[in-house]
């Protein structure tokens, strides 16, 4: 089956669209006919490169939605017709940690190759004139047509958006599960979050949702921070209007429980870890620049603050999506309001361009009529 998708070719130049070739599912394998997908910043990485977490050629896209086409052999989890969510990976269930209860830091080699694209007989999938073609994240949701693995995919009601639901494949779990399954964010305790993007704006959603009192969004775009505060912050900082510690000191003047940095920039993390009180804990969320060096002074450690990353919402699609659906669905969700554009795939590039301008705060891209 023939189709249109949107194919890095090179680290640093443009993405193309272009006519791929989407194989029957193999074993173990769905095919999926694409509904939506966000564009992410991790697609950005790609554009940028150079990156060690992606082979190229590559399809891109990895927060996607849609219907499954077609089923492979041995394939009993979904069936044909079933509405889904494209996860972040799969996991293994039988690594040490997947059986030691985190299944989200799975360190077998089937879950690497697959985040390449490669299924177990170490081959992609899908090719371009007989030139074969990695997927991003397994998957490459910026495609009419689509292969993932069926441990990658979940289920969900026929009845809910998937142009919005999409966001929950990536940005939503990524954000929402640093804040609730990283942090562990409480009631009564205070959180800072520099980046008011998708995933940043999906921090302060979780962040609300754990019961946090004090929400203080911190960006530089005077419309992210008015949607952070429609999202559930309480406070907004400007990071271009003065100091960001004077600011959040100004509400917290101890610091803050939780501290979360969703930009990806070095310089933002060691931010965040002077934005923690005594005892506070920062998180690196955005994607770092490979072999990042963090600069950060003794002082900024001192009083037991902590440093940690977090990963994919530290969950695994599986547990995480059903969760954000529930939420959802109890109104304690708001996606509707983080989805600043929907483009057909033709425009796609609009959408590379206002993450760039930092204008949108999700694009969607509309796969189908």
């Amino acid at each position: 089956m023939q189709s249109r998708a949107l194919v890095a070719r090179a680290f640093g130049a443009a993405a193309e669209l272009t006519t791929i070739d989407v194989p029957p599912p193999a074993a173990g394998e769905v095919r999926l006919r694409m509904v939506a997908s966000g564009v992410c910043g991790s697609d950005a990485h790609v554009l940028h490169g150079p990156s060690t977490a992606v082979r190229i050629p590559t399809v891109l896209g990895h927060e996607g939605a849609g219907i499954v086409e077609a089923v492979g052999p041995g394939v009993t989890s979904v069936r044909a017709g079933d509405h889904v969510v494209v996860g972040l990976g799969i996991w293994c269930g039988t690594c040490y940690y997947c059986v030691s209860g985190n299944p989200s830091l799975c360190e077998s080699r089937e879950r690497i190759d697959s985040m390449f694209g490669l299924r177990p007989d170490g081959r992609t999938r899908v090719t371009e004139a007989g030139e074969d073609l990695h997927t991003f994240l397994g998957v490459g949701t910026l495609a009419r047509y689509a292969l993932a693995p069926a441990r990658q995919v979940v289920v969900v009601d026929p009845d809910l958006p998937l142009d919005e639901l999409c966001l929950m494949g990536c940005g939503v779990l990524t954000g929402v599960g640093a804040a609730l399954n990283t942090a562990r964010v409480r009631p009564g305790e205070t959180v800072a979050v520099i980046g008011c993007g998708g995933v940043g704006l999906s921090v302060v959603q979780g962040a609300r949702i754990g019961g946090a009192t004090t929400i203080i969004a911190v960006d530089q775009v005077p419309g992210k921070l008015d949607l952070a505060r429609k999202l559930g912050a309480t406070h907004g900082v400007d990071s271009s209007a003065g100091d960001v510690g004077e600011q959040v000191r100004a509400v917290v003047p101890r610091g803050v429980d939780h501290a979360f940095e969703v930009v990806g920039r070095p310089e933002l993390v060691a931010l965040a870890l002077t934005l923690a009180r005594p005892g506070g804990t920062a998180y690196m969320v955005g994607i770092l620049p490979p072999r990042s060096q963090i600069t950060i002074t003794r002082e900024s450690l001192m009083g037991e603050r902590r440093l940690m990353s977090s990963s994919g919402g530290s969950v695994v699609s599986a547990f995480g999506i059903p969760r954000l659906v529930e939420l959802y669905r109890a109104g304690a969700l708001n996606l509707a309001d983080m989805i600043s554009q929907r483009l057909p795939l033709d425009e796609v590039h609009a959408a590379f361009t206002a993450m760039e301008r930092g204008s949108a705060a999700r694009s969607v891209v509309t796969l189908w009529p």
